[in-house]
C-alpha cells in the first residue's frame, strides 16, 4: 500500500483591500512555483487554494511530515509572493513571514501547518477545512463531534469498528504541553480542556482499537500556531487549517461536514479582538468584509489516489448551508450591536496582545486607590 504525506500550509502575505481577498497574481506565483516542484518530482500533487486574505499551498509527497524541503518549497514560494504583494502595495504584504531567512521549519515562523502521513485505503475521502479571521481553537467543537459525539456521528453507533473509540492529542498552547486523552472513556476530561479553546487545542486524533485502521496513522490533524505568542504582539489573525480523512471506519463524509451546520462563537473577527459565528461558506463567498468578517471556514473535499489529489469538490456550496448562514448572520448582527463590550469583544486577558495593554500603560499614573 501506498504510503503519503499530506502537507497544507498557509500564510497571509498581502491581500486587497485590507483584509478582504488574496490577489489572483499571488495565486499565480503558488501555482508556478508548485508546478515546478512537482515537474522537478518534489511533490507528487499540489493545489492552491485560498479563503479571505489567507494563500493556501496543499500538497502531497513522500518525503515525511516536517520534511525540510517541503517547508523551504512552501517558505520560498511564500515569500516570492510577498515580494509581488509588495509591489502591489497589497495590505499587510508578508504579515504572516516573521523572519527574513528559513530555517529548516516554517513552524514557529509564521505560516500555519497542517500535516498528516497515512497508508491509503483503498478508497481515501479527504477534507482540507481552511479558516479566516479565527483561532486554531475555533476547531475544538467541530472535531470533538466528528470523533466522540454520537448525535453528529451515527457511525460511532452503528459501525463496530468505531466503536473502540478515538485518541485525541490536546496542546495546552500556552505552557507548551501536551496530553493524549481517550474517547469514549476520558470524554468528560477532554471537554474540560478544550471548552478553554483560547488554551487548549485539539493537534491529532487517531483511531483507537480499530480494525480497519493502524493506531499510529492520524486522521485528523491541525494547525496550531499562534502568531501573536510567536511575534509578542497582535501581527494578524491565526486562522487555522485541517486535514481530516473519512469513511471506511472513520466517519462519513456528512459526519465530518455537519459539525459546521452550527455556526459556534469563536475568537479572533475584526482586529483578532471579538467573538463571532463561524460562517461555512463556498470558495467564491470566502471574502471577509462585515467588520472584517464574520469569521469564514471553506471544505475543500479531496479523493486520494497514489497523491494524487482528485479535487478539489467545494463542499459547503450547497443549498442545505443556506440556514446555517442566514443563521450565522443572524448572531453577527446580534453580537455587532454589543460594540466595543463584551462578549462580542474578547475578554481583558485574551486582549494581552492587542493594543489595549498600551492604552493602560498611558492611563496607569491617572489611576487612583478607591479607598
Amino acid at each position: 500500500m501506498v504510503k503519503v504525506v499530506i502537507s497544507l500550509i498557509k500564510a497571509d502575505v498581502g491581500s486587497y483591500p485590507g483584509h478582504s481577498l488574496v490577489h489572483p497574481a499571488l495565486v499565480e506565483i503558488a501555482n508556478k512555483e508548485l508546478s515546478s516542484a512537482k515537474l522537478s518530482e518534489i511533490i507528487t500533487d499540489y493545489k492552491v487554494l485560498t479563503v479571505g486574505d489567507d494563500l493556501q499551498l496543499m500538497m502531497s509527497h513522500q518525503k515525511g511530515v516536517d520534511s525540510s524541503e517541503i517547508h523551504e518549497l512552501a517558505w520560498n514560494t511564500f515569500m516570492k509572493a510577498t515580494e509581488v504583494a509588495k509591489e502591489l502595495k497589497l495590505y499587510g504584504a508578508g504579515q504572516d513571514m516573521l523572519s527574513d531567512a528559513f530555517s529548516g521549519n516554517v513552524k514557529g515562523m509564521g505560516p500555519g501547518v497542517a500535516e498528516m502521513e497515512f497508508t491509503e485505503r483503498q478508497g481515501e475521502p479527504l477534507i482540507a477545512f481552511m479558516m479566516d479571521k479565527t483561532e486554531p481553537g475555533a476547531f475544538n467543537l467541530p472535531i470533538y463531534r466528528m470523533f466522540a459525539d454520537p448525535f453528529n456521528t451515527a457511525g460511532l453507533i452503528i459501525d463496530p469498528s468505531m466503536h473502540g473509540g478515538f485518541k485525541f492529542e490536546v496542546w495546552d498552547i500556552v505552557d507548551h504541553k501536551k496530553v493524549f486523552l481517550n474517547t469514549p472513556e476520558e470524554t468528560y476530561e477532554i471537554l474540560a480542556l478544550i471548552g478553554a479553546k483560547s488554551r487548549y487545542v485539539i493537534k491529532r486524533v487517531f483511531p483507537k482499537d480499530n480494525p480497519k485502521l493502524p493506531s499510529d496513522e492520524p486522521v485528523a490533524v491541525i494547525s496550531t500556531d499562534k502568531l501573536s505568542q510567536i511575534a509578542g504582539q497582535y501581527v494578524g489573525k491565526d486562522d487555522p487549517v485541517a486535514l481530516v480523512r473519512a469513511q471506511s471506519g472513520l466517519p462519513a463524509v456528512g459526519e465530518v461536514l455537519e459539525p459546521f451546520a452550527f455556526p459556534h462563537l469563536v475568537s479572533g473577527w475584526m482586529r483578532g479582538s471579538h467573538n463571532g459565528p463561524l460562517m461555512p461558506v463556498g470558495f467564491n463567498q470566502a471574502q471577509c468584509t462585515r467588520f472584517d468578517g464574520p469569521p469564514r471556514v471553506i471544505a475543500a473535499g479531496f479523493q486520494i489516489a497514489n497523491g494524487t489529489l482528485v479535487g478539489p469538490v467545494d463542499m459547503f456550496a450547497d443549498v442545505a448551508y443556506d440556514y446555517t448562514r442566514k443563521k450565522a448572520q443572524e448572531i453577527t448582527e446580534y453580537m455587532r450591536r454589543h460594540g466595543p463590550f463584551e462578549p462580542h469583544r474578547l475578554p481583558m486577558e485574551d486582549m494581552e496582545y492587542t493594543a489595549l495593554p498600551k492604552i493602560l500603560a498611558k492611563l496607569e499614573d491617572r489611576f487612583e486607590p478607591t479607598e
